[in-house]
Formats: structure tokens, C-alpha cells, sequence
């Protein structure tokens, strides 16, 4: 189920139409209703609330104005590790399409300044 907070995706007529995020879900006075603000994720910014049931958040499709609309929570994507976390040594250098050499920038260690060491 998406909550606050999720980033959700919106279908318009079974297709893609934009991305928000879930600022709040509160009661609404009609039973088994729930006012859902919504940041739509675009430019400009825009800010709207919709009436929609459990199930409509959950991804069950329901109409606007006679238009399918369905709302889908996005997965979120893994994060890469850096170069630095990798288990695999970097090679020392590459080669580019010309055929130049490029040497990757070293790190000095720790205790080493200017070539001397305590």
C-alpha cells in the first residue's frame, strides 16, 4: 500500500501521466473515504487533494470525469556502491578512444604529507 511519503506514479487512460508524492491521508466524513494530498512532481510544483478509497490508493483503477485513472507506488531503486566499496581492484589505467592513457587519481594515506611520515 502506498503511504505518506511514497512517491507514487498516476495512469490517465492506461497510460503513464505523471509522478507525486503522498504528503497526507486523512479520514474524510464519508465512511471508508480518504483525503489524499498529493505533490505532483513537476514543473511548476503543484499541490492537490483527491477523495479516493483504500483500494483506489492500493492501485485498483477508479474513474475521474468518466477517465480511468490508477495510482501505482514506485519501488524504490538500489542504491550503487561507490568505486571505493567495490570488492574488485580498479585498473591502473585506461585507455580512451584516441588511445591516450588516463592514470586514475591516487588518494594519499593517511600519516603521509608531502613525502614524509611520522
Amino acid at each position: 500500500m502506498a503511504t505518506i511519503g511514497d512517491v507514487v506514479e498516476v495512469y490517465y487512460r492506461e497510460k503513464p501521466a505523471f509522478f507525486a508524492r503522498i504528503d497526507s491521508i486523512t479520514p474524510d466524513i464519508k465512511k471508508d473515504w480518504f483525503m489524499v494530498e498529493l505533490l505532483i512532481l513537476a514543473i511548476p510544483l503543484r499541490a492537490v487533494t483527491w477523495t479516493l478509497r483504500k483500494e483506489y490508493i492500493n492501485g485498483v483503477p477508479f474513474t475521474m470525469e468518466g477517465n480511468e485513472v490508477r495510482i501505482e507506488a514506485v519501488k524504490p531503486i538500489p542504491m550503487e556502491t561507490d568505486s571505493e566499496d567495490s570488492p574488485g581492484k580498479p585498473p591502473d589505467k585506461v585507455l580512451t578512444k584516441d588511445g591516450r592513457k588516463v592514470l586514475p587519481f591516487k588518494k594519499p594515506k593517511k600519516g603521509i604529507i608531502e613525502g614524509k611520515t611520522d
